[in-house]
């Protein structure tokens, strides 16, 4: 079995952040989502991998997976318009990535799921006489989503793309597994209202021509990190889940951290409260500040004299004398914020498109 990640995409929801960054690349936890959704397919055994990048951010996630060992072999696979799922499916079987007959799994580059894909696949390997299975989610607000009807025998009746009056509440999460025939129906479908190839239609006209296609109904949490608030809740829930450690070249003094918190190599924390969950990067210094739950703070990042809760900072960013707390905020790379001291006191910004600032 192969495994295709889905990895490209603008990310028009989390700019200004992803103007200059690939959103699957926005860490969770300090670990790139990208990376989170290859080490769960490795995990459940598939190590042939194939990833669909975009021209605008191809390049930089190329570079980024090729600099890890992830125990796998990583093809990737250009799609050069964003046509839709099924597109990105044809085009992997276009450059010979998939192969006609080859059962594979498919898996949206920014989706974090709790509790890998293990028993899914072997869920899939045990019943070769389906033809799909798809990951279902039972949500408060299914309008949201494409919406899943089963029959009686709990197989998948019909597929709606966000119904304003759903019929269900059992959502489609982004985690596929296919059989040969899916190649046959990509090539059927036709493109839907908004010009794209839908993986819904394609899934749908298995169904329609007598296919077998069952789901697996996740218990546990899952979130698509499309949107800010999305980013923040998926760090929270994958902070939960790490097991917390010390680094031994980590220096701290004069600090409360509590046992929920894990500090990585070379981070300098003096004088400073750190409760967890929360996770200090490479080389992250943290000076007279007090750094609260829910927060990451990436490599080589500065914090003096702050208060941080439930928020994801980049690298190499510059974060002191903040004169309030800093709460529920997604900062990117290599950003300085600061107080001025300097009289006249002023506000002083510059903002890319898409900023929200709160202030109190």
């Amino acid at each position: 079995m192969k495994g295709l990640i889905l990895s490209g995409g603008k990310g028009t929801r989390l700019q200004p952040l992803t103007y200059t960054l690939a959103k699957q690349l926005v860490p969770v936890a300090n670990k790139p989502v990208l990376f989170r959704v290859i080490e769960t397919i490795r995990e459940a055994g598939v190590t042939e991998i194939g990833i669909i990048i975009a021209p605008h951010t191809g390049e930089e996630i190329k570079r980024a997976v090729s600099q890890v060992d992830f125990g796998a072999n990583i093809t990737f696979i250009l799609q050069e318009e964003p046509n839709g799922l099924a597109h990105a499916v044809r085009t992997a079987y276009e450059k010979g990535f998939l192969l006609d007959g080859e059962r594979f799994a498919m898996f949206l580059g920014d989706n974090v799921i709790e509790g890998g894909i293990s028993s899914l696949i072997s869920d899939f390997a045990n019943h070769p006489e389906w033809d799909a299975q798809i990951v279902l989610k039972e949500v408060p607000n299914a309008s949201s989503y494409g919406v899943a009807v089963l029959r009686p025998d709990g197989s998948i009746e019909r597929l709606i793309e966000k119904p304003p009056v759903p019929p269900t509440n059992l959502a489609l999460v982004g985690i596929y597994m296919f059989d040969g025939r899916v190649k046959d129906a990509i090539y059927a479908i036709e493109p839907s209202k908004r010009g794209e190839y839908e993986i819904t239609d394609a899934i749908q006209w298995l169904v329609d021509h007598g296919h077998r296609v069952f789901p697996h109904i996740h218990q546990g949490w899952f979130i698509d990190t499309g949107k800010p608030y999305d980013m923040l809740e998926a760090n929270a829930c994958v902070l939960e889940e790490l097991t917390p450690s010390i680094d031994p070249t980590a220096r701290i003094t004069g600090s409360d951290i509590d046992k929920r918190v894990t500090v990585q190599a070379g981070a300098v924390i003096t004088n400073s409260v750190i409760r967890g969950p929360a996770i200090i990067g490479e080389g992250a210094i943290i000076e007279n500040s007090y750094v609260g739950p829910f927060t990451s703070i990436y490599h080589r990042t500065t914090v003096r004299n702050c208060e941080i809760q439930r928020c994801i900072i980049l690298e190499d960013s510059t974060l002191s004398d903040l004169p309030t707390r800093l709460q529920d905020s997604l900062i990117g790379r290599k950003v300085t914020l600061t107080r001025n001291t300097q009289r006249p006191h002023a506000l002083k910004m510059n903002l890319g498109d898409h900023s929200v600032v709160h202030m109190e």
